[in-house]
């Protein structure tokens, strides 16, 4: 649904997340805000995010690191370097705001001083509304994704919303539910609190790997 007859701020975008909805654009071109409320929605059981061998293997490999909110815009653009993207000007400067307000937040992913995958979104309480991911490198975005996981569970996060869910997020243990039963989860997420920095990133693979493994 569109809506000509305003002007989006970082507050009423806050707002939008909090009753379920959020923006989108066509293209990067595009001026146009369009507002999203999908009948099935997608999430990403915190106590359920599906490690296979594989990236099991590539984690304990090593040879990156991770941060969080290191490079919040260089996140963004590497989510809109694809041919397609709806991440307008306007999207990315508005996100841009999110951040410095300490309402949105990335996770990076880092080979060799680059960046080379990582995840961004935004926090209200307990939620975490994720916005979009890019791998540069293999398993990129995967990796993120599995540190990201558990430093939400650590903080004390309860949902993470995916908005729609893709073939990649499924792999990973992400389902589809109804508009009804997301405003239900979303509202008890949004009466329990939980701070992003509630405690450090954990960047040890291992210890990662172990408590995703015990729990998943």
């Amino acid at each position: 649904m569109k809506d000509d007859n305003f002007t989006l701020t970082p507050a009423l975008l806050l707002n939008a997340y909090a009753a379920g909805i959020f923006p989108m654009a066509e293209s990067r071109e595009d001026p146009e805000i369009y507002w999203v409320d999908p009948k099935r929605r997608g999430i990403l059981p915190l106590d359920g995010f599906h490690i296979s061998r594989s990236l099991a293997r590539r984690m304990r490999r090593g040879g990156y690191t991770v941060s969080l909110n290191a490079d919040f815009e260089g996140v963004v653009d590497g989510c809109a370097a694809r041919d397609e993207t709806w991440i307008s000007a306007e999207i990315r400067s508005l996100y841009s705001a999110l951040h410095h307000m300490g309402h949105a937040h990335s996770l990076e992913v880092w080979e060799g001083g680059a960046l080379t995958g990582g995840v961004y979104g935004v926090a209200l309480q307990s939620a975490f509304f994720g916005e979009s991911m890019f791998s540069a490198r293999v398993d990129g975005s995967k990796r993120a994704l599995a540190h990201l996981v558990d430093h939400l569970r650590r903080c004390g996060f309860t949902l993470f919303d995916t908005q729609f869910i893709t073939s990649h997020l499924e792999s990973l243990g992400a389902k589809e539910i109804s508009r009804s039963t997301y405003h239900l989860r979303l509202e008890l997420a949004l009466a329990t609190r939980a701070d992003i920095h509630a405690v450090p990133l954990d960047a040890d693979t291992h210890s990662v790997l172990q408590r995703m493994t015990q729990t998943s």
